[in-house]
């Protein structure tokens, strides 16, 4: 079978090759699942460059031990190990896989049957390869840590990609005024995508304007955790779902420290992996939420997609289709 797959860290461009695979066998509470959909993550840009470097302690200190990249599928179960009772043979499932692995940036992939839950026939498998990272960080985030409520002034930075997308539709829901960052390229896109006001951050600080928010979602994580105090209300909150590793030990730190003496919150999400799947379900019955994609491509486009995504170029989620016989 085809895969994007790679045997060393580097610039996406220059070590992953599409190349032929061993076909994977289901193991002990897995399935085989033939991938129609994948798409690009944060992960997947670290896992391939191998930066930041603390990552490798995770990835692999001197090379990668997870050889093709992806976490995210939308797909057919084709066979099922001993075990299984969760789904059968022709089932249409999606799911985010990386609490047990990663391996979608290819034809198939055996994975435990707990990475994963049944799609709806409703729900396209391009669009389902889309939610389930981005649309979980994004509602643990603003309901589960941040707590929204209605009218809030909530504040998105890195607004224009998969996350910001779902999340400003959960805010609109919640009937808060809603600020997207990012870059200049993607305004236009993020306010047909609901925003109330966006900011290109080349232009403007956030942090330094004088406004204050509710609430601060934060996808990138770019700026010292003491700067966005400044932009947040008394009993503000300021959410985190990922960024660079020494950012992210920076907030923790500040964090306790700042519990001491303020009533602002600086928080970090630990993601609960497909939790409220059964949630986006009923958004979606109801039209009630929309997906956005960049793409889809094919398998042979990953490489450049990959660096594409790591420069922050992609609105919404980039979508790969695998082109094969199911």
């Amino acid at each position: 079978m085809k895969a994007a797959g790679f045997i060393k860290y580097g610039k996406p461009e220059k070590v992953l090759e599409i190349k032929e695979v061993d076909f994977p066998i289901p193991g002990k509470g897995e399935v085989l699942v033939s991938i129609v959909a994948t798409a690009i993550n944060d992960y997947d840009w670290s896992l391939v460059r191998g930066k930041p470097y603390l990552y490798r302690l995770l990835f692999g200190l001197f090379k990668p031990k997870a050889q093709i990249p992806g976490m995210e599928l939308a797909g057919i179960v084709q066979e099922v190990g001993s075990d299984v009772t969760k789904f059968t043979v022709g089932d249409a499932v999606y799911g985010d896989i990386s609490a047990f692995g990663f391996g979608t940036f290819a034809e198939n992939v055996c994975i435990d049957a707990n990475a994963l839950e049944k799609k709806t026939v409703d729900l396209g498998f391009d669009e389902a390869s889309a939610v389930p990272h981005a649309f979980c960080l994004a509602i643990q985030a603003l309901r589960d840590l941040g707590n929204i409520k209605k009218g809030q002034k909530i504040l998105i930075n890195g607004a224009g990609g998969g996350v910001g997308t779902f999340a400003v539709q959960l805010a609109k829901l919640e009937g808060c005024v809603v600020t997207g960052v990012d870059s200049g390229e993607k305004l236009e896109q993020m306010k047909a995508n609901g925003y109330d006001y966006v900011m290109d951050f080349k232009q403007t600080n956030f942090t330094r304007r004088g406004e204050t928010y509710d609430l601060i979602l934060d996808c990138k994580t770019n700026q010292y955790p003491w700067s966005y105090l400044r932009a947040l209300r008394p009993k503000g909150k300021y959410i985190t779902i990922g960024g660079k590793p020494a950012s992210l030990i920076n907030t923790l730190f500040f964090s306790k420290i700042l519990s001491l003496f303020s009533s602002k919150k600086l928080q970090i999400l630990s993601l609960k992996s497909n939790k409220d799947l059964s949630y986006f379900q009923e958004l979606f019955n109801k039209k009630n939420i929309k997906i956005v994609i960049d793409g889809p491509y094919s398998l042979e486009d990953i490489p450049r997609l990959i660096q594409y995504f790591g420069e922050g170029k992609h609105q919404g989620k980039v979508v790969i289709r695998l082109e094969h016989t199911k």
